[in-house]
């Protein structure tokens, strides 16, 4: 059988084994629960509102509007449009009663102190728990250790973009865990890594799925030895809902992220996902970063950092292997480029 053939059948066969243990896991959580999204019609919001459609569970989704999810043939989704940061839209909603018999809450857009406080003042008294969306950036980097979630979270400051995301979710972290408090309420925090899948709209696995479509090639730093964690955006929907009104995830922090790979295993991965080799413009990680080559993930191991997932895997959740992910991920890349 020829190589690239073979590459195929093997990810077939594992894709197949892949989908009859995502059915078995819906069967297993569905408890019909009365679920509000913050956020919702766009990448991991997207992706966590399928497997509660899939669930049966009664879903209302409260976002600016933006992005309309259009009629919904089964009545099992509310829209609400309204502005976190407009606190006259938010007062209309708790005056309208449309969040009535609420009973847990997944949020996907906190980014700034006060996000978090804004709705929960807003929630009804049937609210039982809310799951925020973190990020395993909320941790102190350059420790050299494999950071658990009890590791002590980041009090500097490193400005631009990515210093005010990392500063945002520290905050809201802490915001959390202070207005459950005063409500009573149950909180989780998930924390992901670096999250890659369908509608992914950062620039991480679609810069080598541009490579691979025009040139079949990828571009490849021949002496990284940094490593990076990854998560693929279905399973971390899959854990979100493990999570809703699971005593075990009351109070908790989840780190949700695979094993540390580095580029060669990811290229490798990648090789599997399209089902042939691919051609590997080799260069030193000093020329990528001096023309300032966007690739995205750290290079060096001095730039990167190591997760503990085990708590994570103690609940239940389970990684679907790199190359399937990427192939599912490449396929909808394709979809999108037609």
């Amino acid at each position: 059988m020829p190589e690239g053939m073979a590459l195929r059948a093997m990810a077939y066969l594992r894709s197949l084994l892949i989908r009859s243990q995502r059915i078995f896991d819906c069967m297993k959580w569905s408890n019909n629960m009365k679920v509000l999204i913050i956020g919702g019609t766009y990448f991991c919001g997207k992706a966590f509102l399928e497997v509660c459609e899939q669930c049966g569970d009664e879903i209302t989704i409260l976002n600016r509007g933006s992005r309309r999810l259009g009629q919904n043939a089964d009545g099992h989704i509310r829209e609400i449009v309204a502005d976190r940061k407009n606190a006259a839209s938010l007062a209309k909603v708790q005056a309208e009663g449309s969040l009535d018999g609420i009973q847990a809450v997944v949020d996907f857009c906190a980014y700034e102190a006060g996000d978090v406080r804004k709705v929960m003042q807003i929630l009804p008294r049937s609210v039982t728990q809310y799951i925020m969306i973190s990020t395993c950036d909320v941790y102190y980097r350059g420790t050299g250790k494999v950071l658990d979630e009890a590791a002590a979270l980041e009090t500097r400051d490193f400005g631009g973009e990515a210093g005010a995301y990392i500063s945002g979710k520290v905050s809201l972290e802490k915001e959390l865990r202070e207005q459950a408090a005063e409500r009573g309420m149950h909180i989780t925090s998930v924390r992901p890594a670096f999250i890659y899948g369908p509608d992914n709209y950062a620039p991480r696995e679609g810069i080598f799925f541009q490579w691979i479509s025009k040139a079949g090639q990828v571009l490849f730093p021949m002496d990284a030895d940094g490593s990076f964690q990854m998560v693929y955006v279905k399973d971390l929907a899959r854990f979100l809902h493990q999570c809703l009104l699971n005593e075990k995830a009351y109070d908790e922090a989840f780190n949700v992220c695979g094993d540390p790979i580095d580029y060669e295993r990811f290229v490798q991965a990648l090789e599997l996902a399209v089902g042939n080799r691919l051609e590997r413009v080799e260069l030193p990680v000093a020329v990528v970063q001096e023309k300032g080559i966007p690739l995205p993930f750290p290079l060096t191991k001095e730039e990167s950092e190591s997760y503990d997932a085990s708590k994570a895997r103690s609940l239940g959740v389970r990684f679907t292997d790199l190359s399937e992910g990427l192939r599912e991920s490449y396929q909808w890349f394709l979809s999108q480029e037609e």
